[in-house]
């Protein structure tokens, strides 16, 4: 096959696939509508202070494997539907930031500088339609940055890495992540070497389980999904928990219904004006997306400090333009589309949606994102290439749900925001704990998860990120079997590692990205007056 019948292959796999029902005689192909249905579960989640797309993504897969099953029918349906939740809640975010100044994420912080002072001035309409617009532009900017660049990345990767070369590839990644997540370095490394630590119980290639103490219970290893939920969502409700239970006794000050509605569409010349601003932050975004562990916040920090500089209009940024709200949303939505390059191309994840994507793959199997997905063979079809551009059919898909009717759903939505923490955060814990029941039908998986929790709350209050131990979770495996590879075709020399120049390069990288971030940050020095300074 040559590559434009694999994409052709692909887009048939969506659309012509297995069918959910069919409506007078017209099949509904099941991924269709699972990306359909991700997507709105998405908004409706992002609009939801609490609900983010990675607890909303953690959650629906352990139910959607019990559903699919482990077949290779099971992964576009499965995997469409994440992509669904990703990009409804890279939009829903918007919603309580702009409406009530509730900014569900840390990068929608950015949102409310100039979402709410326009929704109290009665431009709700008007902010959300121009969030919904810088979104989804950004948005496809980033998923077209990435049809074209991963595959390139990987048939570069496939042709000049080696065995040595990928594990020296996998430690610079580790390291960047660890370096850049997070407020200390060296946190981040602790956090890295705490998930390989516990990654490596009773797993390899021995005959006998090892770090297993000798119990049965741990025999069998930890559980991929049961750590990741447990470290991610149980220990972040378990800190809502806490701030709820502080903050018991504090007065809350009612607030009022809700901003006014007045028509809010945006004209041609509208949408020309805040197309520099769109262009700009979405390519920051991508670019920021494109590299492990940073994330959306410092792209959505960049895009809007941009804008900024380039505003000349005669509403400053901060007190109610629509370009502050385009700078933002542009940045923060075009990392959902990158942030897949390094998946697909090198099978390391570079933020939290993009473990679950990894998760998924892992738990069918038949797709094994890296550089082999890539592989255009001609005597015999590849598979998971033709999985590969599904995915991307379904990213589209997904764009054009976005395009038609995301800002419909965006202002339905408004009511989420509503909903009290007292009640949303309990929902969670349950709904987390059946999820990760489903998933390996055994009561004791329960006490990993509990366990798991208390770690993940203990690290947030230490301040050691999380995302670090995550994704040193899930690529222990990779890189242990990359060591063992490379060990074995060196004739066991200790030294294998050191005997490629690109894979000394990439240590050294390591090294450097470590020892670069961990340098000591100027603070500003607060200013002191003449008479501070007589005194001393």
């Amino acid at each position: 096959m040559d590559p434009l019948e694999y994409v052709w292959a692909g887009v048939l796999a969506v659309f012509l696939g297995p069918e959910a029902f069919s409506i007078l005689g017209v099949g509904i192909p099941m991924t269709v509508l699972m990306v359909a249905g991700g997507f709105l579960v998405g908004i409706v989640g992002g609009a939801t202070p609490g609900l983010a797309g990675p607890f909303l993504m953690a959650v629906a897969l352990p139910i959607l494997l019990s559903v699919f099953g482990f077949t290779p029918d099971a992964l576009l349906p499965v995997l469409g539907f994440l992509i669904g939740v990703m990009k409804g809640a890279t939009v829903g975010g918007a919603v309580p930031a702009i409406l009530f100044n509730t900014p569900g994420t840390p990068d929608a912080m950015l949102t409310t500088l100039d979402g709410f002072p326009m929704a109290k001035k009665g431009e709700a309409d008007r902010a959300l339609r121009t969030a919904h617009f810088a979104s989804v532009s950004g948005d496809t900017f980033s998923d077209l940055v990435l049809f074209t660049c991963a595959p390139f990345l990987a048939i570069v990767v496939e042709a000049y890495l080696g065995f040595n070369e990928k594990a020296a590839l996998i430690i610079l990644s580790l390291s960047f992540v660890a370096a850049v997540v997070g407020s200390s370095p060296m946190k981040g490394l602790i956090s890295g070497f705490l998930g390989l630590f516990i990654a490596s119980i009773a797993t390899g290639q021995d005959n006998y389980p090892r770090l297993s103490l000798g119990t049965e219970t741990m025999q069998s290893g930890v559980p991929l999904i049961t750590a990741v939920l447990g470290v991610l969502i149980l220990g972040e409700v378990l800190v809502a928990f806490e701030e709820m239970y502080r903050a018991r006794n504090r007065t809350t000050i009612a607030t009022s219904d809700g901003p006014q509605f007045k028509s809010g569409r945006l004209s041609f010349a509208d949408r020309r004006r805040l197309m520099p601003f769109i262009s700009i932050s979405a390519v920051i975004g991508t670019i920021v997306g494109a590299l492990p562990g940073i994330g959306s916040t410092l792209a959505a920090t960049l895009g809007y400090a941009t804008g900024e500089r380039m505003h000349k209009g005669p509403v400053p940024f901060g007190k109610g333009t629509p370009e502050g709200i385009a700078a933002t949303e542009a940045a923060n939505s075009s990392v959902s589309g990158s942030n897949l390059i390094p998946v697909l191309s090198l099978g390391i994840p570079g933020n939290v949606a993009a473990v679950f994507l990894i998760l998924a793959a892992e738990s069918i199997g038949g797709f094994n994102p890296g550089p082999s997905v890539f592989r255009f063979t001609t005597e015999q079809v590849n598979p998971e290439l033709v999985i590969a551009f599904g995915l991307f059919t379904a990213m589209m898909f997904a764009n054009i749900l976005n395009w038609f009717t995301g800002a419909h759903i965006m202002r339905a939505c408004g009511v989420m925001s509503r909903v009290p923490r007292q009640v949303l955060l309990p929902m969670v814990l349950l709904v987390t704990l059946a999820a990760i029941y489903v998933q390996e039908t055994n009561f004791g998986v329960l006490y990993f998860a509990l366990a798991f929790a208390v770690l993940g709350y203990l690290m947030r209050k230490l301040r050691v990120p999380t995302l670090p131990f995550v994704i040193s979770f899930i690529l222990a495996a990779n890189l242990e079997e990359a060591l063992r590879q490379a060990f074995a075709v060196s004739n066991a020399d200790p030294f294998f590692l050191f005997k490629s120049p690109l894979s000394v390069v990439f240590l050294v990288l390591s090294v450097v990205v470590v020892v670069f971030f961990s340098r000591p940050r100027r603070e500003p020095s607060e200013p002191t007056n003449g008479s501070d300074r007589r005194s001393t």
